[in-house]
């Protein structure tokens, strides 16, 4: 039976009860130096009945690390930002890092301090900025606010030289969902965007844009209507576009709950999909394989972008330890690529292929 003030039980209470030195009871807990077998059993067993639990604070005093680090995030009613946390949650147990999380009321804080302060006096490791760059909610990074910081990488954020970043190539993205809208024939292609405060949004704008303007295919205003990323917005957007430009016949949503949201009202308003109205999205949530009809979309690496980013601060980390602080920092980018299915691509046309 474990003693009712295990909470302070040390490593020497272990070492006494054991019949042991504490650098044994150290050598068990850390799984270190060559131990006999009876030994590490006959420790192990004191270390349970005691409720002995290692003092990580100390230890960290001791190593300079606390095996911590500092995640900031907001946003997680949208699909992006819970799964690329999902990825940092399962890297960062993988490698034996705790989390400390802090979830901002809004993306666009405008005092930052008091969460920062709260990681270094926690004495984190490193720290992951995986709050997406909207409006000029990126002001606070200074050389002179960085150097009193332990390592940083931030996601979903322009490049930006000296600074560690994960993000997605939603530009190319932007562009293969019209360039696919222009292979199968579409003219007249209507964008509904993401809010255009957000980096990620204007980047898939401009890359449909783009692939638009290269292809001579028309790309007005009068074409592109703003949502805020909800399938309510999709909607709204939708009726917008039909009502200027009627003569619509495909529509690149800046993601799938604005897709469906455009899905629905093509639907109400009785035009086919996909034989009047073209429709795809983009981040390939779960989801959208079971729309009426499936969406094509947009797959980019959301939970893999989690993973990389722990991967990326661990290396910063080590890098800190050893001296070498100022070491080259270059942004990760990551590929997304085309699914297609029966939004844009009739049933019969996607069973040929």
């Amino acid at each position: 039976m474990k003693q009712a003030n295990s909470m302070h039980v040390t490593l020497q209470d272990v070492a006494r009860q054991a019949g042991v030195s504490a650098k044994t009871v150290s050598r068990v807990v850390n799984n270190q130096g060559e131990i006999s077998e009876d030994t590490r059993v006959r420790v192990q067993a004191v270390i349970e009945q005691l409720g002995y639990r290692p003092n990580y604070l100390a230890r960290s005093l001791v190593s300079q690390r606390s095996h911590s680090l500092g995640v900031v995030t907001a946003g997680l009613e949208h699909h992006g930002p819970s799964h690329t946390l999902a990825g940092i949650e399962q890297e960062s147990y993988k490698l034996g890092y705790s989390l400390l999380f802090s979830l901002l009321p809004e993306p666009d804080v405008p005092n930052i301090a008091p969460v920062l302060d709260n990681f270094v006096a926690r004495r984190v490791d490193g720290i992951i900025w995986a709050v997406a760059e909207i409006q000029n909610n990126r002001a606070w990074i200074r050389p002179e606010v960085l150097v009193n910081l332990p390592p940083i990488v931030f996601l979903s954020m322009a490049p930006r030289a000296g600074l560690s970043i994960v993000a997605v190539d939603n530009r190319d993205g932007g562009m293969q969902a019209a360039q696919h809208l222009i292979d199968i024939g579409r003219k007249k292609v209507g964008m509904i965007s993401g809010p255009l405060g957000w980096w990620e949004a204007r980047e898939r704008l401009a890359g449909g844009r783009q692939a638009l303007e290269a292809a001579g295919v028309e790309c007005s205003p009068s074409l592109v209507s703003e949502g805020d990323w909800s399938a309510a917005s999709g909607a709204r957007c939708m009726r917008q576009l039909l009502e200027r430009r009627p003569d619509i016949d495909a529509i690149f949503a800046g993601n799938d709950q604005m897709a469906l949201g455009a899905l629905g009202v093509a639907h109400q308003l009785g035009r086919r999909i996909p034989e009047d109205i073209a429709v795809i999205g983009f981040d390939n949530i779960p989801e959208s394989d079971s729309f009426w009809p499936p969406l094509s979309t947009i797959h980019h690496q959301l939970f893999e972008a989690g993973c990389i980013s722990v991967n990326v601060l661990q290396k910063m980390i080590e890098l800190r330890l050893h001296g070498r602080d100022h070491a080259p920092v270059l942004p990760t980018i990551l590929t997304t690529s085309l699914i297609v299915r029966a939004s844009t691509v009739s049933v019969s046309q996607l069973e040929r292929n």
